[in-house]
């Protein structure tokens, strides 16, 4: 497969967060646990059932990406993200067609936190050891 972007979220209690054993590659839950790696690119050693959407089009990729994001905008407890949101978003594309991970994280209200990623693949530009999760299932 040409290089692509995978696309991954997570939204829960921001006090998982705080459990990082779970989002340690060596941990034996990492592959289980649906908690965001601490290293964005070790999602490509997730199981594929995590895998949200995969897109070789920077365009789509960046579409999706900002309808998970403006999904919860209001949500958002700092005000300053909810004025900036859309200048964010604005940059996604170029990102992704230079081959970067897109990674964003916002606290929500009720002590929640979104996640919303897209990691290159094939190869990842800074740990091109990492497989495709559509080649591992």
């Amino acid at each position: 497969m040409d290089r692509h972007h995978h696309g991954y979220t997570w939204l829960g209690s921001g006090f998982d967060l705080h459990r990082d054993g779970p989002r340690r590659e060596v941990h034996p839950e990492f592959r289980a646990s649906p908690l965001p790696p601490l290293e964005v690119a070790q999602w490509l050693l997730k199981p594929e059932h995590f895998v949200r959407g995969t897109w070789t089009d920077p365009g789509e990729a960046a579409g999706w990406y900002g309808t998970q994001v403006r999904a919860h905008t209001n949500a958002f407890t700092d005000r300053h993200e909810r004025d900036v949101v859309e200048q964010r978003l604005a940059a996604v594309r170029a990102r992704l067609t230079d081959g970067q991970d897109v990674v964003g994280g916002w606290w929500l209200t009720g002590q929640r936190f979104l996640s919303v990623c897209l990691v290159a693949c094939s190869p990842h530009r800074l740990r091109g050891d990492l497989p495709c999760p559509q080649i591992l299932s």
